[in-house]
């Protein structure tokens, strides 16, 4: 069922928690020239180049059609999207999947992997395959191509929780699919981010700071946007408010408004 109106939207809550943050934290600044200098440079690029959501098919590893297969793509995608990062300087001894005989790294990695396991006939869009798969499944799903180099997918037992909760749930609640969840939502970007972290714990992310909770909700946004760009805006991805959606939290998104001036750090 679509979630009460009853309380503040999604969006307004992490806007809420980053002006918390922000007005609070020590070490961490956000200087509102910096903010403008980098909204336009973005802008500036996006005319230069052009880009529209018509390049997020483009990639060679994202689904080319959006259609419902897409859809559950992208929901298992989006809900193994967090920590990729390697401590390793060496690019050959960090976790890389090679498909098609290009080498993937970071987020990249983790869809070749789904699509080298599709290719393998494994089933790993499917609920009703995820909800159970066994760690041992799933390591050879997610595994590197030189095993005795390269580090492993990093947080493999994280990752196989988050997909038995997230198959379990669409099984008991939605006919084991993402999509039926996605109609339920009414054209709402901010109804399904909510619908989202009430139901999945793992998209959840909602910590505490300054003895107050703090929404930032990275994967859930990313989700919608995901699907939104996917269908350009159109049929599934349709949503009346995807406006709403805020910036999301990553760990490179503050290297390049750092970059731009957007962020500022304490000299410690």
């Amino acid at each position: 069922m679509p979630v009460s109106a009853a309380h503040s939207a999604a969006s307004e809550r992490v806007l809420e928690s980053a002006h918390f943050i922000n007005k609070n934290s020590s070490d961490v600044f956000v200087p509102e020239a910096g903010v403008q200098q980098a909204a336009h440079e973005i802008i500036k690029r996006m005319k230069s180049t052009g880009y529209s959501t018509e390049e997020w098919k483009k990639h060679e590893l994202t689904p080319n059609t959006a259609d419902a297969a897409a859809i559950e793509w992208i929901f298992v995608v989006d809900t193994l999207n967090f920590s990729f990062w390697s401590d390793r300087t060496n690019k050959n001894e960090q976790y890389t999947v090679t498909l098609d005989g290009t080498e993937h790294r970071g987020y990249w990695s983790l869809c070749a992997a789904i699509n080298r396991a599709i290719n393998e006939g494994i089933p790993i869009t499917h609920a009703s395959y995820y909800a159970h798969a066994s760690l041992s499944d799933l390591s050879h799903i997610f595994r590197t191509d030189l095993p005795n180099v390269q580090d492993h997918i990093p947080m493999l037992a994280e990752r196989v929780q988050c997909l038995h909760e997230t198959g379990r749930v669409l099984l008991e609640k939605y006919g084991g699919k993402f999509a039926n969840m996605l109609k339920q939502c009414e054209g709402s970007a901010q109804t399904l981010v909510e619908m989202v972290v009430r139901d999945f714990a793992c998209y959840r992310d909602e910590h505490m700071f300054q003895g107050r909770r703090v929404d930032l909700y990275k994967r859930a946004q990313i989700l919608v946007a995901d699907i939104w760009a996917c269908f350009e805006g159109q049929k599934d991805g349709m949503f009346e408010d995807i406006d709403k959606i805020t910036m999301f939290a990553d760990y490179r998104v503050p290297q390049a408004l750092c970059h731009f001036g957007a962020l500022e750090y304490s000299p410690r």
